[in-house]
């Protein structure tokens, strides 16, 4: 079963998510052949390990603490901040409490 994008056109909701945040799972928003949107879920303590894509992304925290570590930075990205990187850069993120925020991923043909 495919999972159901946003048509264009169409608005998203990308409020935070308060107090159902724990009750909430990581969703796709849209993907095109260019750009991807998600909107992450992270319960306190979830990591998402290492790892690298091939265009640029931009992380924008909605609610929550992320600490996001990139090269030799360590940085902690509060509700209302937004992270950007270059394409191929290796990265990871932890949740220091439960977190929610939104992805984008530049898509390289």
């Amino acid at each position: 079963m495919a999972i159901p994008h946003a048509n264009p056109g169409q608005p998203v909701s990308v409020r935070p998510f308060g107090a159902t945040l724990a009750q909430q799972q990581t969703t796709a928003i849209f993907k095109t052949t260019r750009l991807e949107v998600m909107r992450l879920v992270l319960p306190q303590g979830k990591s998402m390990r290492e790892h690298k894509v091939a265009g640029a992304i931009t992380v924008h925290c909605l609610e929550g603490r992320i600490a996001f570590a990139h090269g030799t930075e360590n940085q902690v990205l509060a509700a209302g901040e937004l992270l950007y990187l270059g394409g191929g850069v290796e990265h990871s993120l932890t949740a220091l409490e439960d977190a929610s925020a939104l992805l984008t991923i530049v898509l390289c043909p």
